[in-house]
């Protein structure tokens, strides 16, 4: 059987020749006669692969049709025919959806041409379609043995055909994509588009446009209309990606948006009407981002119809292994790698981790491995990166600690100016040592004495102590707080601390 044709035109002698030629191509022709009947088929079993359609029929006209079929069958390709005279009407057929047209009377050989390249294109259409679903599903395959998260993937499953907005929490790095692209694709809208936008990534103005579009001349350089991205996921699904951080005028018109399913572009006067399915995201406690007046409570409510939080990857550290291997297979083939797993003490290195990236963090270890497979700067990016999941070590006796020996810096190695860096570094973090020893520990005090801002401070101290865990010279936080422990007994000290 070959590939189906649907012929829509009120004239009989036009049906039946297009009938006979189209068939001696060796396409399978239907034929109706008026565009209810038209619309009555294509809601019917049989669908064509192409619509060839008359604009001009009594009743319901073509460009009715041709909006009916956009709405209901956007992929499905529509070559309209209509007379010279009628050229107005084929150029608004276009502008709304119309693969090809054709001027009546037109040669055979024009009709097979056309119809060869709207075939060729939607064929491409279906192939790129089918690529993007599978990189979708590679990247955003969920993968754990976690009851919980199990859990969650069937309540996923479950919500996916509704149009219910979906929020999703959890810490960044978890999976909250992964999640919104397991909803879209189980549902209805997989072959529509998936959109994410970050909602932090922007100034609130742009943000504004990007999300609702605009219109020509709405602010200076706006020299066309441009639609937004509730436009460009309509019929699919749209993922405000840390929504916690809108400002409260895009609140107010999201807001509109979900109550109405319509919005005004920037610089525009007509509503604009919307299909997406709305899902959002964020890392912080939206009940506290409405109790502080930060976040709507009545937005807050609206997407909270159904709510997904998902556990840190600490908390499901039995998912470790699976995520591990799961990452390694993309990388090896991806970097064309001869590692075909971790060896086992990074392995049980990356089990006891608390990844405090979550995923995200796990994924880009398990990536540099791939690339650099070296075990001993695998084990080394783990004590830079955070904690350990190990019991803490007890406390030491009160002692005198001893001075740090100077590193010896081969000379070799370093420039003079890298030195004279260096030098410096070391001279400002035995000055803030002292200094803190000094006031027992009393940052702001600290602060006020070394003539910097108290935030400066604590940047210094943020980063010292990540290098301290690699062995770096200086053991400012061991002195401060042995510094620190007489305060004890006396109770906590209330420096802000």
């Amino acid at each position: 059987m070959g590939t189906s044709i649907l012929v829509v035109d009120d004239d009989d002698d036009a049906r039946r020749y297009l009938a006979l030629v189209l068939s001696s191509m060796g396409y399978e022709v239907h034929c109706s006669e008026s565009g209810e009947q038209a619309v009555s088929h294509l809601a019917g079993p049989d669908s064509p692969a192409v619509v060839l359609l008359d604009l001009l029929m009594p009743g319901m006209s073509g460009l009715e049709v041709l909006d009916h079929i956009q709405r209901t069958r956007p992929t499905l390709p529509v070559i309209v025919q209509s007379t010279v005279a009628e050229i107005r009407t084929v150029v608004d057929a276009v502008r709304r959806g119309a693969s090809d047209y054709l001027t009546k009377p037109f040669e055979e050989q024009e009709l097979e041409l056309a119809l060869r390249n709207v075939l060729e294109k939607k064929e491409l259409k279906e192939e790129v379609s089918i690529l993007r679903r599978r990189l979708d599903e590679s990247e955003g395959e969920f993968v754990s043995s976690n009851p919980r998260l199990i859990r969650i993937k069937e309540i996923a499953r479950q919500v996916a055909n509704t149009d219910a907005p979906v929020l999703v929490l959890g810490e960044s790095g978890v999976g909250k994509e992964v999640v919104a692209r397991l909803i879209h694709r189980c549902s209805r809208r997989h072959d529509q588009p998936f959109v994410k936008v970050n909602c932090a990534a922007l100034p609130q103005d742009l943000l504004e446009s990007e999300l609702f579009g605009y219109e020509r001349g709405a602010f200076s350089g706006a020299l066309r209309e441009k639609p937004g991205m509730f436009e460009v996921a309509n019929r699919g699904t749209i993922l405000l990606d840390e929504i916690g951080e809108m400002s409260s005028h895009l609140q107010a018109k999201l807001l509109h948006v979900l109550q109405d399913g319509q919005y005004t572009r920037l610089g525009g006067r007509h509503p604009v009407k919307g299909n997406a399915r709305v899902i959002a995201s964020t890392n912080i406690r939206l009940e506290d981002a409405v109790g502080a007046g930060r976040f709507r409570a009545d937005l807050y409510f609206r997407l909270n119809v159904v709510r997904i939080d998902i556990p840190p990857l600490c908390e499901r550290r039995e998912d470790i292994p699976l995520l591990c291997a799961h990452f390694l297979r993309s990388y090896a083939a991806r970097y064309d790698s001869r590692v075909r797993q971790l060896p086992r003490e990074l392995q049980e290195a990356f089990v006891r981790h608390d990844w405090p990236g979550n995923v995200r963090e796990l994924e880009n270890a398990v990536r540099r491995f791939t690339i650099l497979p070296d075990i001993e700067m695998a084990l080394a990016d783990l004590k830079r990166s955070g904690a350990w999941a190990q019991p803490a070590p007890a406390a030491r006796p009160e002692e005198p600690v001893a001075a740090p020996q100077e590193p010896d810096i081969p000379a070799e190695s370093l420039s003079l100016r890298q030195v004279a860096s260096r030098a410096a570094e070391d001279a400002e973090r035995r000055l803030v040592r002292r200094v803190l020893s000094e006031t027992k520990w009393h940052r702001k005090e600290a602060a006020s004495r070394l003539k910097i801002s108290y935030k400066a401070l604590l940047n210094k101290l943020k980063r010292w102590e990540a290098e301290e865990g690699e062995g770096a010279p200086g053991l400012i936080f061991e002195e401060a707080a042995v510094a620190a422990r007489p305060m004890a007994s006396g109770g906590p000290r209330n420096d802000a601390r």
